[in-house]
């Protein structure tokens, strides 16, 4: 299993720390029972934090054309048509897929096209669950054309959640199978697209990020 880049440092640190800790624990501790459970709870908290950053690799294999695909690993907490004030300024159909921090946390770009806009808002770290948190969190919206249609991906902070690393930036191609960014520690992230998309899921299925397809936009009729 690969290791997300944002994890390699935080899993270096960890094990010298958890290491550090354990030693001393087994020389003057004992009896013998204490340190090994001290031993096992460590290596719980590593293995949490391990599976954290994991980053498997996926390739699309469906249709790609007028196709959205989920960017994460979560399940979906909201679809609703929304005002997006942002990037499109338009009506749009809001689609939130929250991340528990078992999920994989690496983020995809949800279309094939190029990034258009991004920018970075410092904000609260609320629970993810909350509709305001797609305004008042700390967040980042990238804006992405797809062909006739534009859309915007909104990468939210929660409570644990306290860094937003985004890797889009604006004339960059987007491609279903590349990150646009990855999110530390439980998160949402919110798809805002046009007010016909066809909405392919339902409220709380569990999607994968890269494989998922989420909706189907309407192509445009040429005038």
């Amino acid at each position: 299993m690969k290791i997300h880049r944002e994890g390699t440092n935080i899993l270096i640190l960890l094990a010298l720390v958890l290491a550090a800790l354990n030693v001393p624990v087994w020389l003057f501790m004992p009896p013998v029972a204490l340190p090994a459970i001290f031993t096992v709870i460590s290596v719980v908290v590593y293995l949490f934090v391990f599976n954290f950053f994991r980053c498997p690799k996926r390739n699309y294999k469906g249709e790609r054309r007028d196709m959205v695909v989920s960017s994460v690993d979560g399940h979906v907490v909201a679809i609703e048509k929304v005002y997006e004030p942002e990037y499109l300024k338009s009506e749009a159909i809001m689609l939130s897929v929250f991340m528990s921090p078992l999920n994989v946390h690496a983020n995809w770009y949800p279309v094939d096209g190029y990034v258009e806009y991004v920018r970075h808002h410092r904000g609260r770290f609320l629970s993810a669950y909350l509709p305001k948190a797609s305004t008042d969190n700390e967040r980042s919206t990238i804006g992405i054309v797809a062909g006739d249609h534009r859309i915007t991906v909104r990468q939210i902070a929660g409570a644990m959640a306290r860094r937003i690393v985004t890797y889009a930036r604006k004339g960059h191609q987007a491609d279903i199978d590349d990150h646009l960014g990855f999110i530390k520690f439980g998160s949402r992230v919110d798809l805002y697209l046009p007010v016909d998309a066809e909405i392919l899921v339902n409220m709380k299925q569990n999607v994968k990020g890269g494989v998922t397809p989420v909706a189907r936009l309407k192509p445009k009729q040429k005038k």
